[in-house]
């Protein structure tokens, strides 16, 4: 088998010393704590509506 055949025209060869290709592989920090903000008021939110839920259901 040769390397021809896994070969990707679309996808560039990395260069000796080119560090984009852990740059590309990481998410960017601002997505990372948006996606963390999200989460947490997503369960807040979640958490706010259950206790609406509960004490309606009790009255």
């Amino acid at each position: 088998m040769s390397d021809s055949e896994y070969y990707d025209p679309l996808t560039p060869r990395p260069r000796p010393g080119d560090d984009r290709d852990t740059q590309e592989r990481r998410m960017p920090r601002g997505v990372v704590i948006r996606l963390i903000a999200y989460l947490v008021a997503g369960h807040v939110v979640a958490a706010f509506l259950f206790l609406l839920f509960t004490v309606a259901g009790k009255g």
